[in-house]
């Protein structure tokens, strides 16, 4: 299956599509009979003037969250390629997204966290090219924006507003002037937002939006012990992907070196960021499904020993299947 994989073959989206059917097949034989779809914040509910919330039934919700999962994998491809991150062209990254988006089953379903992946694609896309621009301010306001609208839709998200400074250290110059820009550009989101809020005589509740991020970090975190099992192989390619990079890190160019620094530091702030929501839900962490597919595909991309990587590969998409039919 990595193999097939490694190539930069187009008929590989349709194997991409076949893949990620199976990888979602048990909760879809096994869907609830309810599943609850928030798509914005409560601050924003009033701006999406829609009744969605039980639109669709379990299975168009399940159904729809793959086919957004399957183009985010197509876009997340195409950006790897783009900017020549893993050295050679592949489908590895879609692969591993399609992977990483399936760890648990929260992550199957319709939910802020998923939408939001849309963003930090596009975020990246103009991230990684602020190593080549002459002029960023222009770029770090789109991307104080791109943050603000995160923000309405999750409001975790407001974090990445620290990958576009640590961006903006990573490839470019110094500028306050980039910084600014970027404050500049999450600030006129919420400007309108306020504005909405005075015509609807609601402005003395507009700082209520912001009380969530003085929730106190939680001293512990509940999960059922299962879902830790799938964290077993996550564990391994994590750590023999850091290896492997460690290898060549400092032989690879400098962008990439910086754009692999800057992908680490979204997996850790995106991961971080959870305690801002008062009700825990595994979801947030489809968040941390872009970087980690990248240094997935990193890993399988160049390790030698093809019996080991072919079942390590086999073992977590087993793991996955398994404990989507089993849920103890």
């Amino acid at each position: 299956m990595i193999n097939l994989f490694r190539i930069y073959n187009p008929f590989n989206v349709i194997w991409l599509a076949l893949v990620l059917l199976v990888m979602r097949l048990g909760y879809i034989i096994k869907a609830p009979d309810h599943l609850d779809f928030i798509f914005v914040e409560p601050f924003t509910r009033t701006l999406v003037p829609v009744a969605y919330e039980n639109y669709f039934s379990p299975s168009a919700n399940i159904l729809l969250a793959a086919v957004l999962v399957f183009a985010q994998a197509l876009l997340l491809n195409y950006l790897i390629n783009f900017y020549n991150l893993l050295g050679k062209p592949s489908f590895l990254p879609g692969l591993m997204f399609v992977v990483a988006s399936s760890l648990f089953t929260p992550f199957l379903i319709l939910s802020p966290p998923l939408i939001c992946n849309f963003l930090i694609l596009w975020m990246l896309f103009k991230l990684f090219g602020l190593y080549k621009t002459n002029d960023a301010k222009s770029t770090a306001y789109d991307l104080g924006m791109m943050v603000a609208v995160g923000s309405l839709i999750y409001l975790p998200f407001i974090y990445l507003i620290l990958i576009v400074w640590i961006a903006l250290l990573l490839f470019r110059p110094f500028d306050i002037r980039d910084w600014m820009a970027s404050l500049f550009g999450y600030v006129t989101v919420f400007f309108f937002l306020a504005v909405y809020y005075y015509l609807n005589n609601r402005l003395s509740t507009f700082y209520t939006i912001w009380l969530p991020l003085g929730t106190r970090f939680p001293n512990s975190i509940h999960i059922n012990q299962y879902s830790y099992l799938i964290l077993v192989p996550v564990a391994v390619i994590f750590i023999l992907c850091f290896f492997k990079v460690r290898q060549v890190f400092y032989k690879s160019y400098v962008q990439v070196r910086k754009s692999y620094q800057l992908l680490l530091l979204l997996f850790i702030i995106s991961a971080l960021a959870f305690y801002v929501k008062a009700e825990f839900r595994l979801s947030h962490f489809l968040l941390c499904a872009v970087p980690t597919a990248v240094f997935f595909a990193y890993y399988f991309l160049y390790a030698t020993k093809r019996w080991f990587y072919e079942i390590l590969f086999l073992l977590l998409v087993s793991s996955i299947i398994y404990f989507q039919f089993n849920t103890f």
